[in-house]
């Protein structure tokens, strides 16, 4: 026995000992600290870019923003704005001497143009109201912009209305039809309009007065939506028709002459969505991104082209690639008047990341796209956005991140060889933060499917360590966990404390083929539970370091849903955390916003199909409950609306488990206000110390 335990003692001094943390581990205050750097922007010479840097300020809870300049070849970065407020949304001007950009300064968001000469940025834009997403026509004379205004008015009667609604004593709503919300905000009446300005004198135009819809469609669209084509003569549009708008998913691609005149809708046949409309660098072409199915908002997203001399529409993706295409832009190097031979850049979603693929192309004397089976992918690993070519087969310019880093301005070779960050704004900070590195595992799911996942090691990782385990449901359901680096369920903020995370990417995740986000739907606690109970049961297996006897689940949306739902279905976990989680899928129908969902996920209204309403229900297994349980929720969130998270508290009390409920009255879906952010991880940590730290 001696000589066994002398041998055992000298295996372990030949053991690595742990290596010495990289670092702290991350608090709430260095999550708010991180500087967003957004929207890369190459000068049309292919030297510079010009980009966004958002840093949150504690004390209004507001974000301020500035644009900065980098040299492609790299460099110090110099900073272009110094006003208080946002400067956002920059694009150059043709000849590369002016950036237009949306600032704040002056009291209301407007176009503004800097000049890159020398100089003070002159406002171009003078309307009473915010107007949003400035792109040049490619002769630099014309400026689009979006701008929210009543229909049928003009921007001066839009303000006047608005004038008139703030100083009326009664704040009354009256409504006719649906939807009267959407997310967190009120329908007021007003819509998303494109206009478009004089680049000299800002005298601007309303190009949709008439519109019923929003364009960019609301709430989340962008400049990505509308396009100038390469002869300046016409823009082309997303807009939503209003016809239905709450059981509807359809959204069309529009032109319409920069002059003014008459809208045509390009894709009236298609009722499912059509977005992301842009022009080949020749002109034949009119490319945007399609969903087959009307009602389904997870439908895979491809690219389609539409030949603007003889009207043939192609889809020159789903063939060959079962993967949502996310972004997109037509590459440089397919200048000429015929756009042949051409490229086209695209970010997709694909197995926990976003990479960035290239597909070329040519056209036959007939108008017939051709593509080769299968895309080149030049950029890997984390989650690649924003992508664009600088020149002629020159580096490409995007933005990079991943768990571990916060996302900074990329170039790397035409090809994706030799990436490296041309910006360096958060690198002080995550120097000196223990960051470990996701790991991704797979492991065979219900009926033996391959399924995905993510592990995080805590900070200060010591493999002779029992940890406890924070495992994290991703909401949709159709999402998917990424290798990214979130800005509220962020994997590093979870870990912190000194727990292992592991993340399932269940079926009904994006990313993985669409056929594997199909199967959630109608099925919301058959399969994907399966693949979360075996992908939780794998990682304890496979990572001898996890304590199974100290595990918490957390989620949000879906994710409380599924939160709630193994409350009365498992006694596994030693808490729950459920933010903004559906409790009682009938009761929610009647209260949501977008009833193309419900409908679609669960067959039917709750009068058509009320046994799959009830029987998928948390609330219908609530004599289970039994797990301490968090929740969460904010007032103003109307896609998963706040009685759901009383009425999961309520019958936790009621049962008398132990539970506590975290009410915010001035939060939507998302928990985004910086002091509410510090309560959320406050309640959130201080919820797992109580039931992890102690066996």
């Amino acid at each position: 026995m001696r000589l066994l335990s002398s041998l055992a003692l000298l295996v372990l001094l030949l053991l690595p000992s742990p290596s010495p943390a990289a670092g702290r581990a991350m608090t709430v205050d260095d999550l708010l600290a991180v500087k967003g750097v957004s929207d890369p922007q190459v000068s049309p010479d292919g030297k510079w870019v010009v980009y966004v840097v958002s840093e949150l300020d504690r004390e209004s809870g507001k974000s301020n923003s500035d644009l900065w300049l980098v040299a492609v070849a790299g460099g110090e970065s110099k900073r272009l704005t110094t006003a208080a407020g946002a400067d956002n949304h920059p694009r150059w001007g043709p000849d590369g001497k002016t950036i237009a950009f949306i600032s704040s300064r002056g009291g209301s968001s407007q176009v503004w143009l800097l000049p890159l000469d020398g100089g003070e940025a002159r406002q171009l834009t003078k309307l009473p109201i915010d107007v949003a997403g400035p792109i040049w026509s490619p002769k630099g004379d014309r400026i689009a912009f979006a701008a929210e205004v009543y229909p049928g008015k003009t921007p001066e009667e839009t303000a006047a209305k608005d004038k008139e609604k703030a100083e009326s004593k009664s704040k009354a709503r009256i409504y006719d039809r649906l939807m009267i919300r959407h997310w967190d905000r009120w329908d007021e009446g007003k819509r998303s309009h494109l206009f478009v300005c004089d680049a000299k004198t800002g005298e601007a135009k309303d190009l949709t007065p008439k519109l019923e819809g929003n364009t960019p469609p609301a709430p989340f669209g962008g400049s990505n939506e509308y396009a100038f084509s390469p002869d300046g003569k016409e823009l082309a549009f997303t807009a939503e028709p209003l016809k239905d708008e709450a059981w509807s998913t359809n959204s069309d691609i529009w032109t319409v002459p920069v002059e003014g005149g008459e809208l045509r809708n390009m894709t009236v046949a298609n009722l499912g969505a059509d977005a992301q409309p842009a022009y080949s660098p020749g002109g034949r072409l009119l490319s945007y991104v399609s969903q087959r199915r009307p009602g389904f908002e997870a439908d895979q997203w491809v690219l389609k082209f539409g030949d603007r001399i003889s009207g043939r529409v192609q889809d020159v993706t789903s063939s060959h690639l079962d993967r949502s295409v996310l972004s997109y832009v037509w590459s440089q190097s397919g200048e000429g008047k015929k756009d042949r031979p051409g490229k086209v850049l695209a970010v997709i979603d694909s197995e926990g990341t976003e990479p960035v693929v290239a597909m070329s192309y040519d056209i036959d004397d007939e108008g017939l796209v051709v593509i080769p089976a299968q895309p080149d992918t030049l950029l890997r690993g984390g989650v690649n956005t924003a992508v664009q070519p600088s020149l002629r087969g020159g580096p490409l310019v995007y933005l990079h991140a991943d768990s571990s880093h916060p996302a900074e301005v990329y170039t790397a070779g035409a090809a994706g060889s030799d990436p490296v960050a041309l910006t360096h704004h958060n690198d002080r900070l995550v120097a000196e933060l223990d960051l470990p590195k996701t790991e991704s595992f797979t492991f065979p799911g219900a009926d033996g499917d391959k399924v995905q996942g993510w592990l995080l090691r805590p900070p200060g990782f010591d493999p002779k360590q029992k940890y406890p385990v924070v495992f994290l449901i991703h909401g949709g359901p159709q999402g998917a966990w990424h290798d990214e680096w979130h800005g509220r369920w962020n994997y590093q903020m979870f870990g912190a404390p000194g727990y292992a995370v592991v993340a399932i990417n269940p079926r009904g995740s994006t990313g993985f083929g669409q056929g594997f986000t199909d199967q959630i739907s109608q099925d919301w606690t058959g399969k994907v539970y399966e693949d979360l109970k075996k992908g939780l049961d794998y990682a304890l297996q496979a990572y001898p370091f996890l304590d199974g006897d100290r595990v918490a689940a957390a989620g949000g949306s879906y994710g409380g849903f599924m939160v709630n739902w193994m409350a009365g279905h498992t006694d596994r976990f030693k808490c729950l955390i459920s933010h903004a989680g559906v409790f009682d899928l009938t009761s929610k129908y009647g209260t949501t916003e977008e009833l193309w969902f419900p409908e679609w996920e669960f067959g039917g209204t709750p009068w058509d199909k009320p046994e799959h309403y009830r029987e998928r229900s948390p609330s219908a297994f609530v004599q289970n409950f039994k797990t301490p349980t968090l929740v969460i929720h904010g007032a103003l969130d109307f896609r998963v609306p706040d009685a759901q998270g009383l009425g999961m508290f309520t019958a936790l009390q009621r049962r008398g488990v132990p539970s506590r409920y975290v009410f915010f009255p001035d939060e939507g879906h998302w928990i985004l206000k910086p002091a509410n952010r510090v309560l959320w991880w406050r309640e959130v940590h201080e919820w797992l110390a109580k039931y992890l730290k102690n066996k």
